[in-house]
C-alpha cells in the first residue's frame, strides 16, 4: 500500500490549494479515505473523510464550508480542495486509508498560510 500526497505549499491568507493523494496497492474504490492534519506542537486531527463511492462526507467544524473532499476512483486519488485559507490551517496534511484492521498513512504535504 502506498499513499503519496502532493499539492501543498505556501499561500497567502484567503488563498486556495488543492491537495491530492494518489493511492496504490489496494482496491481504492472499496475503502473510505480521510485527510488529517498536524500543526506544530499539536496532535494530528481529522479534517475530512469520504466514504467509498463518495456517498457521504464528514468535515471538522473548523473547516466546514471552506474545504471539500472528493475522490476519483478511476485515478485512485482523493482530493482536498481548500479555499479561504487561514493562518491556523498551517499544518502537515496527511491522507489515510483504513483497510479493515490495518491503516496506512502517506508521508504528508506541508501547507503554510502566511502573508
Amino acid at each position: 500500500v502506498q499513499l503519496v500526497e502532493s499539492g501543498g505549499g505556501l499561500v497567502e491568507p484567503g488563498g486556495s490549494l488543492r491537495l491530492s493523494c494518489a493511492a496504490s496497492g489496494f482496491t481504492f474504490s472499496r475503502y473510505d479515505m480521510k485527510w488529517y492534519r498536524q500543526a506544530p506542537g499539536k496532535e494530528r486531527e481529522l479534517v475530512a473523510s469520504i466514504t467509498s463511492a463518495g456517498g457521504r462526507t464528514i468535515y471538522a467544524d473548523s473547516i466546514k464550508g471552506r474545504f471539500t473532499i472528493s475522490r476519483d476512483d478511476a485515478k485512485n486519488t482523493v482530493y482536498l480542495q481548500m479555499n479561504s485559507l487561514k493562518p491556523e490551517d498551517t499544518a502537515v496534511y496527511y491522507c489515510k486509508a483504513n483497510l479493515g484492521p490495518r491503516f496506512y498513512w502517506g508521508q504528508g504535504t506541508q501547507v503554510t498560510v502566511s502573508s
